[in-house]
């Protein structure tokens, strides 16, 4: 820890976007939420490819776009198209993304629930319903997943710190959320939102 202006004690809050994994034809994205007194949120995706409808599905999750109507091409995709199972699994993914684009955060955790019992070694499952979790301020819920998506690896990283992040401030936890948004920061220098993040606290020796 350093020296802060407020004296000797533990990182204190004042008040947290995407990944990826190319893996047998697909990309795998990630939900990071941004909660508590930062009431934004980043969404993840994943991206089929090959064709038809599963394809159309995940363009359009990877490309940000909220219109339900792509919520229903997923779901046609999975009602439809054969699909190798890592597909399967990554296409409820992406319908889950839609489902936390609108705040519909059950019916998202029940996507990426599906999604992990196709495919168990998929990390981006565990970090989106770890995400899904924390929209409904279910923090201690949220935090197997997130150690569950960090120890399987994901594409993205510091993502999964980030919303580990927030899931410990929302349980008081400032100490490990502090080291979390850190982690995110060693992960991705580029990302500016732990930065952000860190603003809101004070550290100092002890």
């Amino acid at each position: 820890m350093c020296d802060g202006p407020d004296g000797p004690g533990p990182p204190r809050s004042k008040g947290a976007g995407g990944a990826g994994i190319m893996l047998k034809g697909m990309l795998i994205a990630t939900i990071a939420i941004a909660a508590l007194a930062v009431a934004t949120a980043a969404e993840g995706a994943v991206t089929v490819l090959g064709g038809g409808l599963a394809e159309a599905c995940s363009d359009a999750a990877v490309n940000g776009e909220t219109d339900p109507k792509f919520e229903e091409v997923c779901t046609l995709a999975l009602d439809t198209e054969f699909l190798p199972l890592r597909d399967r699994a990554g296409t409820y993914v992406n319908r889950g993304v839609f489902k936390l684009r609108r705040a519909s955060y059950v019916d998202a955790a029940q996507d990426f629930s599906q999604a992990a019992r196709l495919q168990p070694d998929l990390g981006e499952a565990y970090v989106n319903r770890g995400a899904a979790f924390i929209g409904q301020k279910r923090y201690a819920e949220s935090l197997p997943d997130l150690n569950r998506a960090i120890e399987l690896g994901v594409s993205e990283p510091a993502k999964a710190y980030y919303n580990r992040a927030i899931a410990h401030e929302g349980l008081d936890d400032a100490k490990s959320a502090y080291f979390d948004y850190q982690k995110a920061i060693e992960m991705d220098p580029e990302w500016s939102a732990p930065r952000e993040q860190l603003t809101r606290f004070t550290v100092s020796h002890r």
